[in-house]
Order: C-alpha cells, then structure tokens, then sequence
C-alpha cells in the first residue's frame, strides 16, 4: 500500500496467533480455527514468524489450543473411522522410524534435531487439522464459513503466484523462471494444490446459488491459469483427470469439452506450456534430465522395497540416503510409502484413502441440502486429483498442500452427521403424530 507497514505485518499476524490461542482456550475454539486455515497453505508468510519465539511451532501451537479448547467445552468428533485410521497410522509410522533404526538406515528418532522425527512431527500436524475441525465444525453455518474462508485462501494463494509468474516473459519454456509460490516448496507441488481446490470449487460450485455461481467458477479459471504457470506435468494430467470424475459423475457436457480438448490442446495452450508437456525427451530420443532422474529414483524406491517388502526400510528413511542428483524424494508417493513402510504400510494407507473417497461420495449421493452435496462432489473429485498428483512426487505428507483438505473431510464427516440426523427426524414426528391419531383420549384433549 506504499505506507511502509509491511514490515509490520508478520510481527501482527504472530501476536495474533498468540491471541488466537488465548481464545481458544478460554472462550470459543471456532475462532482460532478459521485464524489458521489461511496460514496452512501459505508457508512463505508463515516463514517469518521464525524470527520470534516459538514462531516456527505456531500451527501446532493454536491446533493443539483449538483442540483442547474444544474438548473442555465437551465437543465431540463426528463419527468417522479416519480417526482410527489416523491414530494407527501414527502409530505405525513412528514405530517404523525405529525398525529402520534397528536396520541401520535412519537414525534414532529421539528429538526434533533428527531428519526423520522432524519428518513425522510436521506429518502429524496434518491428523492435528483433521481433529480440530471435526471438534469445532459442529454446524451448517461453521462447514460454510470453512468453506468461504477455503475459498478466499486460494485466492490470496492465486494472487501470489500469478504476480510472481507474470514478472517473467514467457515466449519460451524456461526452466529458471518457475516460480517456488507461497507454498514455499516448489512449482509441483504449488501445482497439486491449485489442481486439486480447483477441482474442489468447480465441483462445489454445481450447486451453488445462482449469484455465486460467476464467482466461484471465476476463482476456478484463475487457479487453472496458475496451474498451466507452473509447467507441472503432474499438475497438468491430475486436473484433467478431476474434470473426468466430474464430468462422469455429475455434468457429462464436461467429458465432450474434455475429449475435445485432448484433440486440440496444442493449438488452445500457450507455446510455453506446449514445449513443457513434450519435452519427456530430447531431439535423440533419450529421456530428459528429469525425466531421467525420476526413474533411477523409482528404481531406487523399487530395489529398497524388495530388500524389506512386509515392513520396508523405516519411515522417512528414503531421505537419508544416497540418491541421483542428491534427490532425497522418490517422486511418486506410493513407492515412497512401500519402500519405507513395506506392505503393511500401504495397506492402512490405502483403507485410509478409501475412506477419503467413501465419505465424500456418501455426502454427494446421500444428503439433499445443496451445499452439502457441493461439499461431498467437491471433495470426491478433490482427492481423486490428489492420488494422480502423488504419482509424481509426495504431495501426501506436506501439511501446506493437504492440510486444508483434510479439514474438508472432517466437514464432510460433520456433514454427513447431520444430514443422517435431519432425514431421521421427519420419521419420528410422523410416527409421534400418529400414535396421537390412534388414543381416543389424546384425540380429544
């Protein structure tokens, strides 16, 4: 604004993380909860708390305030199996540090100072957004707030690194010039997000009020046009693959836009992105340097899981060890999650994304208020966008890119509560009115 109070800007946001804490605890939980929501995805903001006490530690701090606060005022959670799910997740995934302890390939979990607690810590802060919002969204009214304030989130994340990409010409692909975004990791993993909220709000906004509408598809366009800046590949084939769920389950219009999209797309897309989506390989047919070095790392995930197939090598151990290009990711998740976690890993992660998919489509199919069925599609379709993500790197594990996801889910769950407890309640006003009916003597009180 030209006023010169930037620089004053983080120092407020932390006070108000402290206050916001205060609250939670001795007054109303809810509020703490929507303070954060915008700070989840949004790491480069947060990075200048670290300059204050406990600065890096303030997500965690407010969740766990927002959680206890809620449970002194005797909230409940909705009944859900992820929380089960989750607790043994945990569980398992710290137990596994020590198993790859044991085998020598990752140090002893002991403290925040070791990688790979460090690792587990910042995973878990995700179950941590996942609880508090199934404590505190206990209505119609707070699951639309999370929605509404969900939505100004991407659009402050949009404004961001739209005018971080627009600060470089783009007649060519060029690689120096993607931009990190506010996520703070990289144009990847900016691109799982955007792909997967703009599959959120485009499945949503089906059933919105008219007057909403233009808005909501307004914020879907502009988060596509973020996603064709990052020049994702992974982004790029995760978003159509959202608009395919969309298309089969709810608006089949959008599977012939699609189809013809496909046949036209290097004559409708920017050469940049065009240069981008062909260049797997080079002029001699040999894979590009990325390409290249994802399937040493592939092989490399491969030949660590048929070492330690039933329990893997520990978790968060893949990152310890020596790799092509000094790469610490195997750039797809689900080989990351049987190599350092072995089969019995991948199946509690596997029920755990089942039960992602389940809850939303339940919501979609089950419940009659519009905006609980915009909620269910928009999640289904969500995650479906997030498994094809994490084919191309680990886009799971990282708060910033899943965390509000996460607390789509318990809204969904909160949703789906409700929905059972308002098609319940006609049923037995009926049988009440009828019981009335048939006493002679209440018939004529």
């Amino acid at each position: 604004m030209g006023l010169g109070l930037s620089h004053y800007i983080p120092v407020v946001l932390y006070i108000g993380f402290w206050g916001m804490s205060l609250v939670s605890l001795a007054k109303e939980p809810l509020w703490g909860f929507y303070y954060i929501c915008p700070f989840v995805p949004y790491r480069t903001l947060r990075d200048h708390f670290q300059a204050y006490p406990l600065g890096e530690n303030m997500i965690t701090i407010l969740l766990v305030s927002v959680i206890v606060g809620a449970l002194i005022r005797g909230k409940r959670l909705p009944k859900s199996n992820l929380y089960l799910i989750w607790l043994v997740l945990g569980i398992f995934t710290y137990l596994s540090m020590w198993i790859g302890t044991a085998m020598g390939t990752e140090p002893a979990p002991l403290w925040i100072t070791d990688i790979t607690f460090l690792t587990w810590k910042d995973y878990m802060v995700i179950p941590l957004v996942f609880v508090a919002a199934g404590l505190v969204l206990e209505d119609r009214k707070s699951i639309r707030n999370a929605v509404v304030i969900t939505a100004g989130t991407l659009l402050i994340i949009d404004r961001s690194y739209l005018m971080e990409s627009m600060s470089h010409t783009w007649a060519n692909f060029d690689e120096n010039k993607r931009g990190f975004g506010p996520l703070s990791y990289g144009p990847n993993q900016t691109a799982a997000f955007l792909a997967e909220f703009a599959i959120f709000f485009w499945g949503f906004g089906q059933f919105v009020k008219k007057k909403y509408k233009l808005l909501c598809y307004a914020l879907v366009a502009l988060t596509i046009v973020n996603v064709g800046y990052t020049f994702s590949r992974g982004g790029y084939l995760a978003l159509l693959v959202g608009v395919l769920v969309l298309g089969l389950l709810k608006d089949r219009k959008l599977l012939v836009v699609l189809g013809v999209f496909l046949i036209t797309w290097q004559a409708v897309v920017p050469k940049p992105v065009v240069e981008r989506v062909t260049m797997t390989k080079t002029a001699d047919g040999q894979l590009e340097a990325s390409a290249e070095e994802r399937v040493q790392l592939w092989n490399d995930a491969e030949e660590s899981f048929e070492r330690n197939p039933i329990l893997g090598t520990g978790f968060a151990s893949f990152q310890v060890g020596q790799h092509v290009g000094d790469l610490r990711d195997t750039h797809n998740w689900y080989m990351k999650v049987l190599a350092e976690t072995g089969i019995v890993g991948m199946i509690i992660v596997l029920v755990l994304l089942y039960q992602m998919l389940a809850i939303g489509l339940r919501l979609y199919r089950r419940a009659t208020d519009p905006l609980y069925r915009g909620l269910g599609l928009g999640l289904f379709a969500c995650v479906c966008t997030c498994l094809v993500a994490n084919l191309f790197g680990d886009r799971w594990m990282y708060v910033e890119i899943i965390g509000l996801v996460w607390m789509l889910v318990a809204a969904c769950a909160r949703a789906l509560e409700l929905s059972t407890s308002e098609a319940v309640a006609p049923v037995a006003m009926t049988q009440t009115e009828s019981e009335v009916v048939k006493n002679p003597y209440m018939a004529y009180r």
